[in-house]
């Protein structure tokens, strides 16, 4: 009687299953961490904005809008917006694009707001995502 070389299907089989399991785990955890650091990304931005926006008060007799702080920052996957700004506070906002791969995020917006010195920082969910 000779050998059989090679795998059989049911062996064959049971590897494919286990790839299986390990990519349905794996896969989602790799994602969540992608976007993540797409998450980071928008915090620093608005980190930024902040700075220049305490610069901008600390020369002028309110807070300055986008413009007035020389731009927003060029983000790939948030857009950001300045509202609210008064002479006592501003309001950032850092918004997923649209159709984009941050659109159905889990933080959602990330809120940044400034009122009579005091920082509130906040996300349209109410996780806590920063």
């Amino acid at each position: 009687m000779k050998a059989s070389k090679g795998f059989t299907l049911i062996e064959l089989m049971v590897v494919i299953a286990v790839i299986g399991i390990l990519a349905a785990i794996a896969i989602p955890s790799f994602n969540e961490q992608v976007r993540k650091s797409r998450r980071s990304e928008a915090i620093q931005a608005l980190s930024d904005l902040q700075l220049r926006q305490e610069r901008w008060r600390s020369n002028h007799s309110t807070y300055g809008s986008l413009a007035d702080l020389g731009g927003g920052p060029s983000l790939s996957y948030y857009t950001v917006t300045v509202t609210n700004n008064t002479a006592t506070g501003y309001t950032l906002t850092a918004t997923p694009n649209a159709g984009g791969p941050q659109s159905g995020d889990r933080c959602g917006n990330f809120i940044l707001q400034s009122a009579g010195g005091v920082v509130t920082k906040s996300n349209s969910t109410g996780l806590n995502c920063w």
